[in-house]
């Protein structure tokens, strides 16, 4: 465990979690190199939470490997663990695929990371990445300085040629992972899949989310573990809510159209308007309070 995380202790010893409370909870979180010895429980919201008793993802197994392993986040609950395995498994079968390549999970006990990432924080969210994994015996050191593979053309409309049957299959065999609550990816991504699935593919396509920064990696959400009390599930979007939708739609089109479209300059404000808090910002007094016993645990 690193130095800021024991003066963060001697600091809750001596003057109590009063004054812990006000540090920046993403130092805190981000000192610590090992999990709670806690019973497994995802605590808080995806993006304002923590998780007690995570699991370390091996660094290398059959069918996967953990990227970028200097930052420390492949740890999730253990329901994490067994998703990926599963998926690593099913992405094995692909051609030109010998598994996954992992990227962030969460921290040893989840919370704000240092990096500002706004979830990942209860080790229930994992990235990633859509580079074929032809070999699963790359060294520390490959792992920092390989790059993914970008799925999405330089206009931002449409895939590129890089995008395969393969990526098609692995994210529907993730999509239909009853643990699986969605998954995040380029917009291109989604209106290709869109364009060759069928009718009955609804009910998981629907779970397949267009979103901005998920060109070279998609990301999956676990649903709540059944029995997790501390663990609040995402709410409802509006193509859960609609009958049957797969969000194959007009709403799609957004992303590559309007979404992309040059910003209208805006009317000057009266008043400075204040800058959004994000994950960097909060303090042990914006996280459920059951994380400070998750951070001061052994």
């Amino acid at each position: 465990m690193g130095r800021t995380f024991l003066a963060a202790l001697i600091l809750i010893l001596t003057t109590g979690w009063a004054t812990a409370a006000e540090q920046k909870a993403n130092q805190l979180f981000g000192a610590v190199s090992r999990a709670s010895q806690q019973a497994p429980a995802p605590i808080g919201t995806y993006a304002k939470g923590c998780g007690a008793g995570l699991v370390q993802l091996p660094e290398t197994g059959p069918t996967w490997q953990a990227m970028r392993l200097s930052r420390n986040r492949n740890w999730g609950h253990p329901d994490a663990i067994a998703f990926i395995q599963r998926l690593s498994a099913q992405a094995a079968t692909q051609p030109g695929w010998k598994g996954l390549y992992i990227g962030d999970i969460s921290q040893p006990r989840g919370g704000p990371m240092t990096s500002g990432h706004s979830s990942h924080q209860i080790g229930l969210d994992i990235d990633i990445w859509l580079l074929p994994a032809k070999r699963l015996n790359l060294s520390r050191s490959e792992r920092e300085k390989i790059s993914s593979l970008d799925l999405r053309s330089k206009d931002q409309r449409r895939v590129n040629g890089n995008f395969t049957r393969a990526h098609y299959e692995i994210l529907k065999a993730a999509a239909m992972d009853p643990a699986v609550d969605r998954i995040f990816i380029t917009a291109p991504v989604k209106i290709e899949m869109c364009k060759v699935a069928t009718r009955s593919d609804k009910v998981w396509l629907q779970k397949i989310r267009p979103l901005y920064g998920h060109n070279t990696h998609f990301h999956v959400r676990l649903k709540c573990p059944p029995g997790s009390q501390d663990c609040e599930t995402q709410r409802p979007s509006v193509a859960e809510l609609s009958k049957g939708g797969d969000g194959c739609d007009k709403s799609l089109e957004w992303w590559v159209t309007d979404y992309l479209a040059p910003p209208k300059p805006a009317p000057k404000p009266s008043k400075p308007t204040p800058r959004k808090r994000g994950a960097r910002d909060y303090t042990m007094q914006d996280l459920p309070r059951q994380c400070a016993h998750v951070l001061s645990s052994r």
